[in-house]
Parts: structure tokens; sequence; C-alpha cells
């Protein structure tokens, strides 16, 4: 009777070590990633592919009990794409419960100032799982673009300087609704208000705040370089916009504007053609916006840098006093180039 209570005493034991090991191995900390690298699974990605990224990336070597656990939760028809956090030291049960579930970690998108679609595309390219070349060909797309009430031409106008967060996985129509959805959310019926009694569409307030948006860096002297075009608009005048100029070359470096530059052939050169220019030249700031929408009366025609090379702008009404100005600006400058020549 005793050999048999020790027989049973030591299948227990053996029972409970198999049972500690085999939780141990399910709810241990099993999983590695010491160097917080982050696990991506791919559209339309197998549990195959699956298995050899968290073997290539060395998240887990063992795939006894990872299938297993896989198994149970249904993970292999449950897989869901996106880029994943994976914590040193999980447990095989925590992380095939955390990729069944979803759980991923979200991206940012970025934006700047950008001046053309392929920009934006190659900032999205850098971020999600698509490519550069599927958000062009989507930017590049009137079909794509219709329903957001946009074009190829004014496709930026829907595009606003900010901090975007999503899910790597996203597609392109997902990407693009967030950003229309904050575009409509800035035109709310006050701004619209101001932009109907300028006489402008939103769209239009958009590339009369691009084209300010690369005239200065002043936040001061935004809405008085606003009035000047719009009281050039009021008279029938070209604009003038040396910023225009840049983009119709497609030369954003050019740090003086030449004669020759002038006859550039584009729709976008507006001292070729009159009015605004058929889009914007870059994606201004809301606060760059809201300085054309409040730009005030003023009976100002002209405007140029200062001499004394502050980064502000003096204003005319008349050519006469703009050109006195703008000679002070010329001889500044020329003096300027001489002397960094002469440190050469």
């Amino acid at each position: 009777m005793r050999k048999i209570l020790v027989i049973a005493s030591v299948m227990v034991v053996v029972a409970i070590g198999i049972a500690g090991f085999l939780a141990y191995k399910v709810f241990g900390p099993s999983v590695e990633n010491p160097d917080e690298k982050f696990l991506y699974i791919p559209t339309g990605a197998a549990y195959s592919q699956l298995k050899d990224s968290l073997r290539d990336g060395g998240f887990v070597k063992d795939f006894y009990f990872f299938d297993k656990v896989a198994s149970y939760l249904d993970l292999q028809t449950n897989l869901k794409p996106g880029k994943y956090k994976v914590n040193n030291g999980m447990s095989v049960y925590h992380l095939v419960k955390k990729l069944r579930g979803g759980q991923q970690e979200t991206i940012n998108l970025v934006i700047t100032k950008i001046r053309l679609r392929e920009d934006l595309a190659k900032r999205i390219g850098r971020v999600f799982e698509l490519d550069s070349a599927t958000a062009m060909a989507f930017l590049s797309n009137n079909d794509s673009l219709k329903k957001f009430d946009v074009d190829t031409v004014n496709v930026l106008t829907d595009v606003f300087p900010d901090t975007y967060t999503y899910y790597w996985a996203a597609d392109m129509n997902t990407i693009f609704k967030k950003l229309h959805n904050e575009r409509n959310k800035f035109w709310n019926e006050e701004r619209l208000a101001k932009a109907k009694a300028l006489g402008l569409t939103p769209e239009e307030v958009y590339v009369m705040a691009s084209i300010v948006e690369e005239e200065t860096n002043k936040q001061e002297d935004k809405g008085k370089i606003a009035s000047v075009y719009m009281n050039r608009l009021k008279k029938g005048m070209p604009l003038g916009a040396d910023p225009t100029v840049k983009y119709a070359m497609k030369d954003f470096g050019l740090t003086r504007i030449l004669f020759s530059h002038l006859q550039t052939p584009s729709p976008y050169n507006t001292y070729r053609n009159k009015g605004l220019p058929p889009g914007p030249i870059c994606t201004p700031s809301r606060k760059t916006i809201e300085a054309v929408l409040d730009a005030p009366e003023t009976d100002y025609l002209f405007f140029v840098a200062r001499a004394d090379f502050s980064g502000y702008s003096d204003f005319a009404s008349n050519f006469t006093q703009h050109q006195q100005f703008a000679r002070a600006y010329r001889k500044a400058l020329d003096s300027l180039v001489r002397e960094r020549a002469k440190n050469k």
C-alpha cells in the first residue's frame, strides 16, 4: 500500500512539473526583443509568413507552443496586418492574443510645408505599408479624388500641415479621407463667411495663402502681403508673385528672380497670367490661411524685402515709393554679395 502511495505521489509531482513546464512555455517570458524592434505584418500575409517574420526578427525561436496557442486562438484565419509592438519577455500566449486581436501600434504622418503631389506621395510611402508609387497613382487619378471634391490640380487644398495618426496598413482612401475631414473641420461657418466677404472660395484663399507662405516667414507681414495681392486682383493687375515663378520652373532653390525667369510659360507664372494660379504652390500653415482671411484693408500694391535683411518687407501704394524701397534693397544685396566674395 505504501509503495502505491509513493508511486502516486511521484506521479502527481511529475504531473505538476509537466503542467508547470507547459504553463511556463505558454505563459512565461519566452518572447525575445531586446532591441525593441517592431513586427510588421503585411496585408494578405499568410500564417507561414508571420512565422518567418517572427523567426527572422529573433522574436520566437521555438514554434511548437506558438503553433498550439495560435491554433487554439484561431490566429491563422484572423491575422490582421499592421505594425505591432513586441515586448521583450512577453509570453507566447500574450503575443498570439495581441496579434489575434489586432492590437497594433499607430503611426504618424507628419506634414509640414510641401509643394508637389510627389512630395506628399513620398512622405506617405516612407511611413505606410503602401509605396510612394501607389500613393502617387491615387493623387494623380481624378476618379479617385472625385469623392473628395478635388482634382489633380487642387488636390493639395485638402492638405493642412499637421500630424495625422493612422495604422500602418491604411490604404490611400483612408489616408486621404482623414486629410479631407480635417480640411472640412477647418472651414467652419465663420471662416467660410470671411472667405465669401473677400470674394474668394475656400480653395482660392488656400491658393492665396500658399503664395503668402512662400513670400515670408514673418507672421506680422502675412496679412499685409495678402492685402497687396487682393488689391492687385481687384484692379485686374497680374499678381507678379516671385514664388509662382519658382513653382513654374520647379526650381525652389532660386534666390534671385531674373527677367529671363519671368518669361517661363506656365499657368502658375503670375507675371504672365492674371489672377490666381490654378492650384496652390505649397501647403500653407493654418496661421497663414488665417492671416489671409483677416487681411487688413490697405491701399498697398507693392512690397519688397527690407534693406536691413530682417526678413520683414516694406510696403508701398505707388510705384515711385516702391522703387525707392527696391533700390535700397538691391544696393544692400549687391553690397552683401561683394563683401562675401571678398571674404572667400
